[in-house]
């Protein structure tokens, strides 16, 4: 439980409400949940990750007050980090691809961290966003310490440790699915392994966006994928150590569209302002639970403040350029 007097900003990590979405619950007869990730210091869900990798690196020695933390990210798990480092007696680092929202850009900024930007390439080019943060720790291992979110199982252990029992605490229990995209997976994967350890029942659905490679390697075994999406820091195109953790039972891809159509309505009915990521999980959310039919109960995240999206997901014209449409009445036609 939070203090009721914190003594630091990452004291006020976790613990985030839990709102039954109005709109969506009415139009498909389940109650569709989401847990407001929003709320942490940090603005985001990332937070929680971002401080369990502090504090455990501080308590083996691999970081030490004064070194600076340098991560590859695409923007949120920069600000948890900034956050962390400032309550560590440390340094912040941020290596960004280009192309991300210019508001988690200036997040970085007002934090106090060093932003690099670099192209944005596919994974396999050594000057990838990953491999440019590791490259910079190894090139200097006394100055920088790099969290390697990916891969550091601290990820995994923030949602195991903390977001799982807080979702089965909220829920009491009851609780038909989790639905939730990866980033680096350890949402998922904490969460899924958590809740299965308490109820093997619940279906674990993941969310991924066109241009990942997820939903087929659920599916099939291997990594193969087709398309882009405006979302920015979800889905993986190989496995990492976070995912791998995941106890996954389904997936669904979900088109820019479908998210855009999620994030109209909420915005018209419930005045609930989404991040891309979230849209996205809303989205899936809904799509599950017209498959599962009505009476069943299911929780995904609100992973983000929706004012990070604003020059994407609500500028009209970005989403001309892209195809999209902003239309809050398109979803109703799914249910007439």
């Amino acid at each position: 439980m939070k203090a009721l007097l914190a003594h630091s900003l990452p004291e006020l990590i976790g613990q985030t409400p839990v709102l039954k979405v109005p709109s969506l619950s009415q139009l498909s007869g389940c109650e569709i949940l989401i847990k407001c990730e929003y709320f942490n210091p940090g603005g985001s869900i990332k937070d929680r990750a971002a401080w369990q990798m502090v504090q455990e690196a501080l308590a083996s020695g691999a970081l030490k007050p004064g070194m600076t933390i340098v991560e590859g990210t695409a923007g949120n798990t920069g600000i948890g980090l900034a956050i962390a480092a400032k309550a560590a007696g440390c340094k912040m680092r941020v290596v960004m691809p280009r192309g991300q929202a210019l508001e988690k850009e200036r997040m970085i900024a007002l934090h106090g961290a060093e932003l690099t930007l670099v192209d944005a390439v596919p994974f396999a080019n050594p000057n990838h966003f990953y491999h440019t943060a590791r490259r910079i720790a190894e090139e200097n291992p006394q100055t920088y310490w790099w969290a390697n979110q990916f891969e550091n199982l601290a990820n995994f252990r923030a949602h195991y440790q903390g977001t799982g029992p807080e979702i089965w605490a909220q829920t009491e229990g009851r609780l038909d699915a989790l639905v939730s995209a990866a980033g680096t997976g350890g949402t998922i994967g904490g969460c899924s392994a958590y809740l299965k350890e308490q109820n093997a029942q619940i279906e674990v659905v993941l969310a991924d966006p066109e241009g990942s490679g997820l939903c087929h390697y659920v599916r099939t075994g291997e990594f193969k994928t087709s398309g882009s999406s405006i979302t920015e820091g979800i889905g993986i195109m190989r496995l990492v150590q976070n995912f791998a953790q995941a106890r996954v039972d389904s997936a669904l891809t979900i088109t820019d569209q479908a998210l855009v159509d999620v994030a109209a309505y909420v915005r018209e009915h419930d005045a609930l302002i989404l991040g891309s990521s979230s849209a996205l999980n809303l989205a899936a959310a809904l799509e599950t639970a017209q498959r599962l039919g009505p009476g069943h109960r299911l929780l995904t995240f609100a992973c983000d403040l929706g004012e990070r999206s604003y020059s994407k997901l609500y500028s009209p014209e970005f989403l001309s350029s892209k195809g999209l449409i902003f239309e809050p009445k398109r979803l109703e036609s799914r249910f007439a």
